[in-house]
């Protein structure tokens, strides 16, 4: 799960396993896999720091346990 801000400056969590695809547009778009598709104020940049860092933190656990 990742925390992202919605372009009203809502906070939202989102599962990030969902995600198909993000873009540039120049707003950032993610396009999840039930095709519904948000706009958010993060970078596609920050997005994939964002999903890296919490795929590591899974790996990190899985193997301290």
């Amino acid at each position: 799960m990742i925390r992202l801000t919605k372009l009203n400056k809502m906070s939202f969590v989102l599962n990030s396993d969902l995600i198909e695809c993000f873009e540039s547009t120049p707003d950032t778009v993610i396009t999840l896999t039930n095709g519904k598709k948000y706009v958010v104020c993060e970078s596609v940049d920050e997005i994939v720091e964002k999903v890296t860092k919490f795929k590591a933190g899974i790996l990190k656990y899985a193997n301290n346990n």
